[in-house]
């Protein structure tokens, strides 16, 4: 990346980080996956229990395969034959996790963590339940309002998402949100999560990539 370019980046992910401070939560920046790996070992216990959102993001950065290395108790979604009974059962003792990990739809400027669900396990869990929840973000996902990241999740994390797990729905034919009824539609809630009341429970780590949808 040009050095000028690479400047405006840095200053962009220095107002995020601020602004995530300024609404009692912590941000932090890595710049490869080992300092990445590194950064969570600081924030989590060995033996602590611990679980994830769906997400492309924490495969791409290898953090469901660094969870998965018998340190931490694991509340493991991707489980091979897992079945509907125990997924439920995962999602419902994600709520007393140690820690929960995720990445993020969109992240505005302002310090704001917007997302999508079909369920709504991945944002109940943000929310409210774990003692921390640590956020994994590609720059991509920085935004400058809140209307920027309703339009991300339309143009970008919806469709591709949709695309992804084969759902019948218009987008993954169309590459658009249509704001359908369909019985797949993957968006049904939507949050945002403006300051915490609860210090260094969110967490969030940036690393400069593409990251995720």
């Amino acid at each position: 990346m040009d050095n000028n370019l690479d400047w405006v980046e840095d200053k962009k992910i220095e107002r995020t980080i601020k602004a995530l401070e300024n609404n009692n939560m912590n941000g932090y920046l890595v710049n490869n996956k080992e300092e990445l790996l590194e950064k969570i070992q600081e924030l989590i216990n060995d033996e602590d229990v611990v679980s994830c959102g769906g997400s492309m993001t924490l495969f791409e950065t290898g953090v469901i395969d660094f969870l998965r290395c018998g340190k931490y108790k694991f509340l493991d979604r991707y489980e091979a034959n897992i079945t509907p009974a125990d997924m439920k059962a995962i999602y419902r003792k994600t709520f007393s996790a140690d820690a929960y990990f995720t990445s993020t739809n969109a992240i505005t400027e302002s310090g704001e963590l917007y997302n999508v669900d079909g369920n709504g396990n991945r944002v109940a869990a943000m929310l409210y339940g774990p003692d921390k929840v640590i956020v994994i973000v590609g720059t991509n996902k920085i935004v400058n309002t809140i209307d920027d990241a309703v339009n991300r999740n339309k143009y970008i994390c919806a469709p591709a998402n949709a695309k992804r797990l084969s759902t019948k729905t218009p987008c993954e034919t169309t590459g658009i949100c249509m704001d359908c009824n369909s019985q797949d539609r993957i968006c049904c809630e939507y949050t945002v999560i403006k300051r915490q009341r609860i210090s260094n429970r969110i967490h969030v780590i940036f690393m400069k990539e593409n990251l995720g949808y």
